[in-house]
C-alpha cells in the first residue's frame, strides 16, 4: 500500500484544499494512505467534513509553518518542527513511506529536498519536472523548470536520462522522445552550453534523443521531454500558464459581450470547456523532483483541491513504479559505475 505524506499547511490555500484534493485521492485509490503533516487542530477539522476509512490516514502535528518570506537554508535548519521538514524526515526515515507532496515555498521544498532526502549516487543536480498540456491531448515534461538556474551541459544531459525514467516509469512510455529547448531546431543553435549539451544527450544511447526544439514544440511539437536549464525552463512554464490565463479570460469577455455571443456560448460551452482544461497544466499535478533518493511532488503554490489530487497520486504512481530505481539503472548505464559527483 502507498503510503504519501502531505505537507498540509503548504501552499496559499492550506489545508482546506490540500486536506479536500488528498482525501480525494484516497477515494481514486484504495490502496492509498495518507499522513498529514501540520497543525493538528486545523488538519481534523477540515477532515472531519470528509467520510474516508480512518486507518488510511495519519495526522503528525507541527507547530511551525515555513512561508515564502523565510529564507530556504536558514528555515530549514530553524523551523524543525514545521509541517515541511517533519514531513521530509518522516520520508526519508520511514521505509513504507513512498513519497511526499507539498505546495509550499518552491526554495524551501528544493533545500529540504537535497539537505534532508539527498541526492541519487550520480546525480549532478535534482531538477524540477512538470507535466505541461499538450495538442496531442497528453503531457510533455518539462525538466528543468526552475531547480538549477545556472547550468553545465552535464547537467542537462542527465535531465534527459532522468526525464526519460520517469517517462518510462511513471507514464509508461516505452521510447519517450527527447528534445533539448533552444532557440532553434538546427544543431549548431544555441548557445555553447546548448551547443555542448547537444553532443553530449547525443551521445547517450538509452535515451531517444530527436534533437533541438523550440519553445512552441512544448506544446505543439511531436516531442514528449523537453530538457531546459532553470533559468530558460521557467520562462517557459510561466508563459504556458500566462497563455492559458489569456486565453480563458479572453473568451470569457467575448462570450459575455452581448446577447447573441451568450446564446453562442451554449453551443459551444463543451468545447471551451475542454480547451480550458487542457491549458491548465496545474491539473496535471505538480513538479517531480527528480534526482532525490525519494519521491518529492513540488504543487503549485496556489493549488487547490482538483490540482493536489493529482499531485498525490503522480506521488504514489512514481514510487509504485519505482521511479527511483529506474533512475539509477538508466544513469548507471551512462557512466558505467562511475558516481559522477562534482
Amino acid at each position: 500500500m502507498p503510503k504519501i505524506v502531505v505537507d498540509a499547511m503548504g501552499g496559499d490555500n492550506a489545508p482546506q484544499e490540500i486536506v479536500k484534493g488528498a482525501v480525494q485521492a484516497l477515494e481514486q485509490r484504495k490502496d492509498l494512505s495518507l499522513v498529514f503533516t501540520g497543525d493538528q487542530k486545523q488538519i481534523e477539522r477540515e477532515l472531519s467534513k470528509y467520510s474516508f476509512q480512518s486507518s488510511r490516514v495519519e495526522v503528525v502535528p507541527c507547530s511551525e509553518v515555513i512561508t515564502n518570506d523565510d529564507v530556504p537554508t536558514s528555515a530549514i535548519r530553524s523551523k524543525r518542527d514545521s509541517s515541511l521538514v517533519v514531513g521530509l524526515r518522516r520520508l526519508k526515515e520511514d521505509e513504507t513511506v513512498g513519497g511526499f507532496v507539498s505546495a509550499g515555498s518552491t526554495g524551501a521544498v528544493l533545500t529540504g529536498g537535497v539537505m534532508l532526502i539527498g541526492r541519487i549516487k550520480g546525480v549532478l543536480r535534482p531538477a524540477l519536472c512538470p507535466g505541461v498540456p499538450n495538442v496531442r491531448g497528453t503531457r510533455t515534461l518539462l525538466c528543468d523548470c526552475g531547480a538549477n538556474a545556472e547550468c553545465k551541459p552535464q547537467y542537462l544531459a542527465q535531465f534527459g536520462v532522468m526525464a526519460a525514467a520517469y517517462a518510462k516509469a511513471a507514464f509508461g512510455m516505452d521510447n519517450p522522445r527527447v528534445g533539448l529547448l533552444t532557440n532553434g531546431t538546427e544543431e549548431h543553435k544555441g548557445d555553447p552550453l546548448h551547443q555542448e549539451a547537444y553532443k553530449l544527450l547525443k551521445e547517450i544511447g538509452s535515451i531517444n534523443f530527436i534533437g533541438n526544439v523550440e519553445g512552441r514544440d512544448l506544446m505543439f511539437g511531436d516531442v514528449d521531454i523537453c530538457v531546459a536549464d532553470g533559468f530558460s525552463g521557467n520562462i517557459a512554464l510561466k508563459a504556458v500558464e500566462g497563455c492559458g490565463k489569456t486565453v480563458s479570460t479572453v473568451l470569457k469577455q467575448e462570450f459575455k459581450r452581448n446577447f447573441a455571443s451568450k446564446l453562442s456560448y451554449l453551443f459551444a460551452k463543451k468545447q471551451i470547456g475542454k480547451l480550458r482544461s487542457m491549458l491548465d497544466y496545474a491539473k496535471l499535478g505538480g513538479s517531480v523532483f527528480l534526482g532525490l533518493k525519494k519521491v518529492v511532488v513540488k504543487a503549485h503554490g496556489n493549488a487547490k483541491a482538483d490540482s493536489v489530487l493529482p499531485a498525490v497520486l503522480q506521488a504514489a504512481d512514481a514510487y509504485s513504479n519505482r521511479l527511483i530505481e529506474t533512475i539509477e539503472r538508466m544513469l548507471q548505464d551512462v557512466t558505467g559505475g562511475e558516481s559522477g559527483d562534482e
